[in-house]
């Protein structure tokens, strides 16, 4: 699985108590014998995440999600499976080994790596602060021209790279292996020669992790040259889609303030910082992701601002920070971490802005940004010449645009309606107001590449979306009742194994999760609850929704509940077939072909009438 052997797997999840996992994240409440919290994934006053200690499973009956402790993980830090199990590996301290095709390494192999981080960001700062020549005094002439001297290049430990094998010689000379360095990747291959520095004639600024340990590096050009800025390659400690330059000197800022503010640049944080607005950090050549928000969120609890430039470039990224108005009202965020959003006046970047105006005028720029909606519907308006009517009608299709990937809530319509009535305010519209709420109705909600992979299973999970009888809705309640109790005993799972294999399921997801239980029990009679879950999410990411629900029996009637499940679900298997081979006699059987089926038919009749008498009702809960 991804590099990581079952073992591996078996011994993380056996280190990992699902009750302590969770609650280093929110408090947990003992009641009987399941622990119980506020949701995790989205905001609510009473709590209805259940945590079950002997399963080791999860299940939250306010927005339905569940799972095990990888699940768990997964779900709260936005990790893929593989992801999750290092997480965990690294908080129990366990090393994993990893094959190739894995890209992981164990613990040990990253404690490496960050002490040649460590030791590189050490060889280049002494090179900046005692180096001798033309290259240093470039660097510290460059540094000094941003109002970084004194003890900023200290602080931040900023450095000057040489290049020309300097920092190799140096790391060789401390013992450290020219394939540990490739992998740390600050050298690279040398094809066919030694190995030589990947950073040369540039000024240094070393990146650090939320925990203050040095994984990678970010080096400009001296002079002219491209790129201008060179970061670190990823490797396994820098991930750009969730490191943060300058976290680790933020998060304390963050954390009395509840705010965070995203900048683009080294230097803009740096700048900020030194000005006395402390709770910087920037994005590292890459936009803004939905995993540094999280990362943001545990810091800053109640907003996030992004800060862009005015010039072209930091349009172009406000308007990339438009695909997030989806999470900016999304159940997990809302009346959570807000996320907003502002633009520096005169095509200023934020450095150029403090150190003209100062951080009291940047704190006012910061104070005004508005929320992430306002902003992509000011900034669309402010597109279009308003005092047209064809302006106008363009400048209404635009900020529906915006509204698209929420069209069904009731915040878009509140805002489309707003912006007619705005651009109305402004001269003669081509259209009234319910036809904007139809137009934003039509409008495709647009998706990202992850849920384009799963919008086939999604639409299988969603069988409300159908229009359903009673006796179909009592049918599927019926199949995730028996699913999730042979998961959560598993015992009965093997002792309706038959049952797994011949129900004739009504919902594809349901047969899918049918099949990974019984694959899983064949392959392992003695497999955990949360071992069939891990499987079972393999087969289909809704796997955790249902084999984590169901109703709470009572410890002592798995057995009776799932012999009553089965047999439900096998009599209405059988009604069904009477009720296709009565539809082929009346289809205009020949008489001989009726003959036969009128004796099916009534054969079947008796036989589940039989059973119905039989059929004692549900155990009492």
């Amino acid at each position: 699985m991804a590099g990581i052997s079952d073992e591996d797997i078996q011994k993380v999840r056996d280190a990992s108590d699902l009750v302590a996992v969770i609650g280093e994240r929110t408090p947990v409440k003992q009641k009987g014998r399941d622990f119980w919290c506020c949701c995790p994934l989205h905001q609510e006053k009473t709590p209805s995440f259940k945590i079950d200690p002997a399963t080791q499973l999860w299940h939250c009956f306010g927005c339905g999600e569940g799972g095990d402790v990888f699940s768990f993980i997964m779900k709260t830090e936005d990790f893929n499976f593989p992801e999750a199990v290092r997480y965990l590996a690294d908080r129990a301290h366990i090393d994993i080994a990893e094959d190739a095709r894995g890209g992981g390494v164990s613990r040990s192999v990253k404690s490496r790596m960050k002490e040649i981080c460590a030791r590189t960001a050490e060889f280049y700062h002494t090179q900046l602060m005692r180096g001798r020549g033309e290259g240093p005094d470039a660097a510290r002439k460059y540094l000094a021209s941003r109002g970084f001297g004194g003890e900023v290049p200290k602080k931040w430990m900023l450095g000057y790279a040489p290049g020309r094998g300097a920092l190799v010689r140096h790391l060789s000379a401390l013992g450290f292996k020219p394939d540990e360095m490739i992998r740390a990747n600050v050298a690279l291959d040398g094809r066919g020669g030694p190995v030589r520095d990947r950073f040369y004639e540039r000024v240094m600024f070393p990146i650090f992790d939320a925990q203050g340990d040095c994984v990678a590096f970010g080096g400009r050009v001296i002079g002219t040259g491209e790129p201008k800025y060179l970061n670190s390659q990823e490797t396994p400690l820098f991930h750009k889609s969730q490191v943060l330059y300058g976290l680790n000197q933020a998060k304390a800022r963050m954390a009395s303030t509840g705010c965070a503010i995203v900048v683009e640049g080294y230097t803009d944080v740096i700048a900020l910082h030194e000005a006395g607005v402390t709770n910087v950090v920037a994005t590292l050549g890459t936009a803004l992701t939905m995993r540094h928000i999280r990362v943001l969120a545990k810091h800053a609890p109640k907003k996030i601002v992004y800060l862009f430039d005015g010039d072209a470039a930091g349009q172009k990224a406000a308007d990339r920070a438009l695909a997030f108005i989806g999470e900016s009202i999304s159940d997990k965020n809302r009346n959570s971490v807000e996320l907003l959003a502002v633009t520096l006046p005169n095509n200023q970047d934020p450095a150029e802005f403090v150190q003209a105006e100062g951080a009291e005028a940047l704190e006012k720029v910061v104070e005004g940004a508005l929320p992430l909606i306002e902003f992509g519907l000011e900034r669309r308006l402010d597109s279009f010449n308003l005092d047209t009517a064809p302006g106008r009608d363009r400048a209404l299709d635009a900020c529906l645009a915006v509204l698209a990937p929420i069209k069904d809530t009731l915040v878009a319509k509140d805002y489309a309606v707003r912006t007619w009535s705005r651009l109305r305010a402004h001269g003669r519209l081509g259209i009234e107001e319910a036809d904007v709420l139809e137009r934003l109705a039509a409008l495709e909600v647009p998706r990202s590449a992850g849920e384009e992979e799963a919008a086939p299973e999604a639409s299988m999970s969603q069988p409300a979306r159908r229009a359903l009888s009673q006796a179909e809705r009592n049918r599927l309640r019926f199949e995730r009742e028996f699913l999730a109790l042979a998961c959560q005993h598993p015992l009965v799972g093997l002792a309706h194994a038959d049952a797994l294999a011949q129900v004739q399921w009504h919902e594809e997801v349901h047969r899918l999760l049918a099949e990974s239980v019984l694959a899983t029990l064949s392959e392992n009679p003695g497999a955990t609850p949360a071992d069939i879950v891990t499987k079972a999410t393999l087969a289909t990411p809704h796997a955790a929704r249902v084999l984590t629900a169901g109703s709470s029996y009572p410890s002592s009637t798995p057995e009776a509940i799932g012999a009553y499940l089965a047999e439900e679900l096998a009599l209405g298997d059988a009604e069904e077939a009477i009720g296709a081979l009565t539809a082929q006699m009346n289809a205009g059987a020949d008489a001989e072909e009726a003959e036969l089926l009128h004796a099916a038919v009534t054969t079947l009749q008796m036989d589940v009438a039989a059973r119905r008498v039989a059929h004692r009702a549900l155990p009492a809960s």
